[in-house]
């Protein structure tokens, strides 16, 4: 993830922000305290940190201060791992050009040291992992004034992130299988001999009591200072900072259950009468239950990164770029802006471009979620990832590395999957207490029984108090909403909806009104030649040739729309011989000696021609919004045509299918009323602002709020750039060119609104999902400490056994995990066919990126 300054509200100062890799946090409480921590280093103006991505972004008002920042989190007891990188340096010839080199390096947020060569040419940067991007240090070499070159590729995003997690995973596999393996005989020895009595009978015949209690410790002590030694590590410098965390719970109640065994068995005489017993099956069934549950969560948690790993999937690695008078295949890291690049059918594309020879049909159906290949030619826009399905053609690179669209997506979604919404402050403020109040709860427990309980006592005390401890482990709080964040902003990517902002995603599930901009919103956005009805006398092909060769001139969007749809015929256009356009009325023109005049209405009657005879279509043609245009050729009146910016074919269906999900939809434009209202009649919009400047829409969308509606308001993302960033939600939508949109909070990758309705499913899916973990995680706490602390043994004897409680807490975590990834599988309510990862058509009936 890059350092970047953040995309800001109107108003609101630009930060430096910082995107960094913490290691070491298991819980809630963990996240917790990272926060307070890096809250307290001077100049943070704000923090989050996201258990499931393990990344905490800052932001600061001012330079970063490094130092402090990391010392922070390693004074917490977290660490930020390192990462180091070598860059070619060229145009080096001094000892100043090296030190210029690193002060420039130096200065880029998260690197902590660099060192530059001379004689090699080469400078050795370190950085903290995650803050700094390779196009960072790239950029800051020429900003100095040299020109930086890559060693080597290096592993790319999605296998670095393959590898981080197959070591976590294989790490973790093999802690639980060894303890696992120890645990095993200490089970059967302590439990099997409670449990079945011939095990008991055989145990005392064999070994005996004593030799049982001296192999248990020994089995269990391997469990604990070996697997389990990881939550000691962390868990006992957390205690001695006063700021315990989910690995203090574990290691308390372990220890205790085996520092109780080992003076059982050691020093018996320590205990009072009838308390001698031991449990270090509870202390080594809760360590390898406990890694049990981290095993799977990892797994899980690598699959809530699917998304991400797919878009990168889709990045060509490498590039057929032309060279010194040949072709050659280079790393897709050493394309440049401006290289030539050659495409041969069946390839995937790069880096973004345009076409300079050759031509083809290209699969973007991973950018609009059209499934049908679009022409290209000389001059036409292509994008990396994208695949080229028939002929070869060459292309001149425009966009490389982190400029490229899909690399802006990918960055997107990165940005809204490490983002914290709203609803989270809740699981804030109540982890930032839980802890200690659960270590409060449990010491209370050990007290009430010692003081209350019955024979032996201790025992007892000792028991409730572990179980406490065990179960109240917050980790399905800490996960339940950035997992499903995670998992629904990843699914979103696949249907072409991308959250710039993660608190959109919850701002978007309480819309009611959603407003919608008309020119190439609700409709293409260009206008075309609807009617012609030609006067007695003259035929439709002449009268449109006519009209085309005159407007042929023109640069106006009507007159582009009638050179259209007479190319569209074949028709051949005559010498134009003399052009006048008349401001506010239309244009004249001679063509082979012919004189064509063109325009309003107005200006027919100005001319002296009547238009009466066609009263009856000009008034259906404002019914449906048509805009009409009137032609005299050598003096007489020969006809009649209509223009309209057309209805896309899927709006009916989005705006029926935003009705049907409760919602008000308005019409913001500039059109006048009539036509406006014309519009709305023929979608079934509910409310029109008509005659809108484009510095209006503000002040439309203040008065859609009436009543303290929110209001999401969907534009193309350009001329609506103040609405986009007025609205409780701005929605753009585009084609895939416009994910740099710095206004709006979701970008829309096709051009058409069922993007609007699947957003507000999926938002409404993925804050329900949140809902359902976080009244799992409390819920499941707030049932289960008081019947761990005993409550329930005065009425009927049951007790929790803290290795139930293990357990349980373990799969809290994984019910959590899956839940959210049930997201994966959310279908929109609209969409048709989409590619596979490949290309090809798939069985989805959504669009999709992946």
């Amino acid at each position: 993830m890059e350092n970047v300054v953040g995309p800001q509200r109107a108003g609101t100062p630009d930060l430096a922000r910082i995107s960094l890799t913490v290691d070491g946090m298991t819980c809630a409480s963990c996240v917790s305290h990272v926060e307070k921590a890096v809250s307290k280093v001077p100049g943070v103006s704000s923090v989050s940190v996201n258990l499931a991505t393990e990344r905490a972004d800052v932001a600061f008002a001012g330079q970063p201060n490094l130092a402090a920042l990391f010392h922070a989190i390693e004074d917490a007891g977290y660490s930020v791992p390192e990462d180091s990188v070598e860059i070619g340096v060229e145009g080096m010839s001094c000892a100043s050009c090296v030190a210029h080199v690193e002060k420039a390096l130096s200065k880029v947020p998260g690197v902590l040291e660099t060192s530059v060569n001379l004689a090699t040419e080469r400078a050795q940067i370190r950085f903290a992992r995650g803050a700094v991007s390779a196009a960072d240090l790239e950029g800051a070499i020429r900003d100095a004034g040299y020109e930086p070159h890559r060693i080597e590729a290096g592993p790319v995003a999605e296998d670095r992130e393959r590898d981080t997690r197959e070591r976590e995973l294989g790490t973790l596999r093999r802690s639980l299988l060894w303890a696992a393996a120890l645990t095993a005989p200490v089970f059967v020895l302590e439990m099997g001999s409670h449990l079945i009595p011939w095990v008991h009978d055989r145990v005392m015949g064999t070994i005996g009591m004593r030799k049982s209690w001296l192999l248990q410790f020994a089995l269990t002590s391997l469990v604990l200072f070996g697997p389990g030694l990881r939550f000691f590590r962390r868990g006992l410098p957390a205690l001695r900072r006063l700021a315990p965390d989910m690995n203090s719970l574990v290691a308390m109640g372990t220890l205790a259950a085996w520092g109780y065994s080992v003076a059982a068995t050691f020093a018996p005489g320590l205990l009072p009468a009838g308390t001698v017993n031991v449990y270090y099956e509870a202390a080594a069934v809760i360590v390898t239950l406990i890694l049990l549950g981290r095993f799977l969560e990892a797994k899980a948690r690598g699959r809530t990164s699917e998304a991400i790993k797919r878009l990168v999937g889709l990045q060509a690695r490498t590039a057929r770029v032309r060279r010194d008078g040949t072709a050659r295949d280079v790393p897709l890291t050493e394309v440049r802006a401006g290289d030539i690049v050659e495409v041969r059918p069946g390839e995937r594309l790069p880096v973004d471009g345009e076409v300079v020879e050759g031509s083809s049909y290209v699969d973007e159906s991973m950018i609009t979620g059209e499934p049908v290949p679009v022409a290209k030619g000389a001059g036409s826009a292509v994008v990396g990832g994208t695949i080229n399905r028939t002929g070869a053609f060459a292309f001149r690179a425009t966009r490389v590395g982190g400029d490229t669209v899909l690399a802006q997506i990918i960055r997107m979604v990165e940005q809204a999957q490490g983002s914290k919404l709203p609803i989270q402050a809740l699981v804030d403020k109540v982890t930032a207490w839980f802890v200690p109040a659960v270590m409060a709860v449990a010491a209370i427990t050990f007290l009430i029984w010692l003081i209350f309980g019955p024979d032996p006592a201790l025992s007892f005390a000792l028991v409730n108090a572990v179980a406490v401890l065990i179960i109240a482990c917050p980790c399905a709080m800490g996960l339940a909403t950035p997992t499903s964040i995670m998992v629904g902003t990843g699914r979103a990517a696949e249907m072409g909806v991308l959250f710039r902002r993660g608190e959109a995603l919850q701002t978007l599930r309480d819309v009611e009104v959603v407003a919608l901009d008309k020119t190439g919103t609700l409709t293409e956005g260009r206008p075309e030649l609807t009617d012609l009805a030609p006067a007695p006398g003259f035929a439709a092909s002449e009268v449109l040739a006519l009209v085309a060769a005159v407007e042929a001139r023109s640069e106006h969007p009507i007159a582009e729309a009638i050179l259209r749809a007479a190319r569209g015929q074949g028709l051949r256009l005559g010498n134009v011989e003399s052009f006048e356009a008349v401001p506010g009325y239309g244009v004249v023109g001679r063509v082979d000696g012919r004189r064509v005049e063109v325009g309003a209405d107005r200006y027919m009657t100005r001319l002296g021609h009547e238009v009466g005879a066609f009263a009856a279509e000009v008034a259906r043609l404002g019914a449906e919004a048509r805009t009409p245009l009137f032609v005299a050729i050598d003096g007489r009146l020969a006809g009649m045509l209509a223009v309209a910016d057309p209805v896309k074919a899927t709006t009916p269906e989005a705006i029926r299918a935003l009705h049907d999900m409760g919602l008000r939809v308005a019409m913001i434009t500039g059109d006048n009323r009539a036509t406006a209202e014309a519009v709305a009649r023929s979608l079934g919009i509910d409310e029109v602002i008509p005659e809108v400047l484009p510095d209006g829409k503000v002040r439309a969308l203040a008065g859609l709020r009436d009543g303290g509606r929110r209001v999401a308001f969907v534009g193309d993302g350009i001329n609506d750039a103040p609405a986009l960033a007025e609205a409780d939600v701005g929605l753009a939508i585009g084609t895939g060119t416009d994910v740099a949109i710095e206004s709006a909070d979701v970008v829309l990758m096709g051009g058409d609104l069922r993007g609007v309705v699947n957003a507000i499913g999926l938002s409404r899916a993925t804050i329900r999902n949140i809902r359902q973990n976080l009244f799992w995680a409390f819920a499941y706490n707030a049932a289960l400490i008081p019947v761990a602390a005993g409550i329930l043994y005065p009425a009927n004897g049951v007790l929790l056994s803290p290795v139930l409680a293990a357990g349980a807490m373990a799969l809290s975590s994984v019910f959590v995990l899956t839940n959210a990834l049930r997201l994966r599988a959310f279908r929109p309510r609209l969409g048709h066919g989409a590619p596979d990862s490949d290309g090809h058509a798939g069985a989805a009936v959504h669009p999709q990126v992946a």
